[in-house]
């Protein structure tokens, strides 16, 4: 594991292309999360380079519905294109979305023929009122756009500082050069996103495959057939693992992992968990919606990553207006190895470093796992 951070953009793109995506998501406690699987792979890397990918005029990654919201690869738009017209039919979309595609479809459509004459559009530039109540209390206008989003009838331009969505027409967003691509038959693209799926992970079950761009069970068996045929994907069996796995190409076999850093909840290598308690004998349950004083772990927490074991996880905060990276909770897995506190200090140094916090605190409850012996 190589981290100097000297990555540069095309460096950047590259480590995208290997892993697939990138997942979005709202909770900005440390950093967002489609900043850190760059970081946990290439270390201190400039975020203002990524920010450039995503928002350069020459558009090189799109967001949609990848494996949750996710930034993707433009080449992998075509492959995405009957989820599209599955939510055009109402299928495969969250249920209060479901009548868009139906009796509510000409709500939609305004929105549609708003967003056509307007420009780009949010919700929040949109009348509507309140459906229900809660942290996803949403505008019916909400409701309408994620459908036509979902649909792929129109697409992000980029996102808010308040992390805000804004929509246009694909037309005015995505290259014509995409567009213009044939659309594959729905199982030739799920074979390809499978594939994608195996190089990135290296081994994996169905399941784990499945998971990766969140295709239906049903349709999982057929294109994984294929790739085994066609000798992208070979049949193996691991120790310890019930399921049948299957090992990519490209894979390097009982390769020995050294190195050490900290993973989002949200990175590709633990996001389903299922694998992370198969891969490290890693229990690991996200504890944001959990009530605090119910939490085992704490809020937002990091697994810790050392030479191929998860060997620690720590619960962090960045308080930017102070410039402190505060550990609120860190806990040590079952017999760590001994430099265990001192390389997980040393990682908290340069996370530290890399958002630009100048100092590190560590509360009352995290000290004992980080103390060096």
């Amino acid at each position: 594991m190589h981290r100097d951070g000297a990555a540069d953009a095309a460096g950047l793109r590259r480590s995208i292309a290997r892993l697939g995506l990138l997942q979005i998501d709202s909770v900005n406690v440390l950093v967002r999360a489609h900043y850190m699987p760059l970081y946990s792979r290439l270390g201190a890397y400039d975020r203002s380079l990524l920010d450039a990918v995503i928002c350069s005029k020459a558009k090189r990654l799109f967001e949609y519905w990848g494996h949750e919201a996710s930034l993707l690869p433009l080449d992998v738009h075509p492959l995405l294109r009957w989820r599209m017209e599955r939510a055009r039919q109402g299928i495969g979309v969250w249920k209060q979305l479901e009548p868009f595609a139906g009796s509510r479809r000409g709500e939609a459509d305004a929105m549609l023929d708003r967003i056509r004459s307007d420009g780009p559009q949010a919700a929040s530039d949109l009348a509507g009122s309140k459906v229900s109540k809660g942290m996803w209390a949403w505008s019916d206008a909400k409701h309408a756009l994620e459908w036509l989003f979902w649909a792929g009838l129109i697409t992000s331009t980029h996102r808010r500082g308040s992390f805000e969505r804004v929509y246009d027409l694909p037309e005015r967003v995505l290259p014509a050069a995409i567009q213009a691509q044939a659309t594959p038959t729905a199982r030739d693209a799920q074979r390809n996103l499978l594939a994608r799926s195996a190089k990135a992970l290296g081994i994996a079950t169905a399941e784990d495959l499945r998971d990766y761009y969140r295709i239906p069970a049903a349709d999982v068996a057929a294109p994984i057939q294929d790739l085994v045929e066609d000798g992208t994907l070979a049949i193996v069996r691991v120790k310890g693992w019930k399921q049948q796995a299957y090992l990519h190409r490209d894979a390097s076999a009982g390769r020995k992992t050294d190195g050490a850093t900290l993973l989002s909840p949200f990175d590709p290598l633990i996001w389903h968990r299922p694998r992370t308690l198969r891969l490290f004998g890693f229990h690991y349950r996200l504890e944001i919606y959990t009530p605090a004083h119910k939490r085992e772990h704490g809020y937002y927490v990091l697994p810790f990553l050392m030479d191929g074991q998860i060997v620690a996880r720590v619960d962090l905060k960045a308080d930017r207006k102070s410039g402190i990276l505060i550990v609120q909770r860190a806990h040590l897995e079952p017999d760590p190895p001994r430099d265990t506190a001192r390389r997980l200090r040393e990682e908290l140094d340069l996370m530290a470093s890399w958002l630009g916090l100048s100092d590190i605190r560590i509360e009352p409850q995290a000290a004992a796992a980080l103390t060096v012996q």
